[in-house]
């Protein structure tokens, strides 16, 4: 019996992790965390109409530190899946396949999400 020559696929331990791999799965992750800040807009909006009461319960849990974290990182989330949406609409037009161009453009989805969430925050906050 003849013994397979064929290479092994790259596995985990000596895959090298690239920017573009990096930004795919956390555009996959990021969309499930959407999901999840759409269900949580849903129980904001039964809290608001049940009660004062139940609402201010609700505002108790999203005023303390691990809410502000919550609120703050679905921000971030929905603005990070918005603008990797954006680089994948380029792509789909057929911009930006060079290897460089993917990676200053991965560099720029992510400072730009960042960017967005502290103005978003700053705004709400009536800072700006």
């Amino acid at each position: 019996m003849k013994v397979n020559q064929n290479p092994l696929s790259p596995h985990l331990q000596i895959y090298r992790w690239q920017i573009s791999s990096l930004l795919s799965i956390t555009h996959r992750i990021s969309g499930v965390i959407n999901l999840l800040a759409l269900i949580l807009i849903f129980f904001w909006l039964i809290f608001l109409s049940s009660g004062e009461n139940n609402y201010e319960s609700f505002l108790l849990i999203f005023n303390s530190f691990f809410g502000k974290f919550i609120l703050i990182s679905f921000s971030w989330s929905m603005s990070f899946h918005i603008l990797s949406g954006i680089r994948h609409l380029f792509w789909d037009f057929g911009y930006g396949f060079e290897i460089k161009t993917a990676n200053i453009s991965g560099v720029i989805v992510i400072f730009l999400s960042l960017v967005l969430t502290i103005v978003f925050w700053l705004f709400a906050r009536g800072f700006i």
